[in-house]
C-alpha cells in the first residue's frame, strides 16, 4: 500500500480535506463509522466540492441539510 509520500499532493489535500469534513460530521452527532460510510457513499460529490473550492464546513453543513 502506498505511503503518504507516495500520494499525489492533490489527492493528500483531498483527504485531508475529507477528514475535515468527517470531524464536523461527528460533533454534529453522527458516529464515526457513520460518517466515513457517509464520504465513502458520496465521494464523487464530495471530490467535486473540494475542487470547486467549497471548505469542509460547507460541505458538512450541506450534507446535514440534504439529510
Amino acid at each position: 500500500m502506498a505511503n503518504d509520500k507516495d500520494l499525489d499532493p492533490d489527492l493528500q489535500a483531498l483527504l485531508a480535506w475529507c477528514g475535515e469534513v468527517e470531524k464536523l460530521l461527528v460533533q454534529a452527532g453522527a458516529s464515526l463509522e457513520e460518517a466515513r460510510e457517509y464520504i465513502e457513499e458520496e465521494a464523487e460529490w464530495f471530490t467535486d466540492q473540494f475542487y470547486e473550492g467549497m471548505t469542509p464546513e460547507e460541505a458538512a453543513r450541506q450534507s446535514l441539510n440534504d439529510q
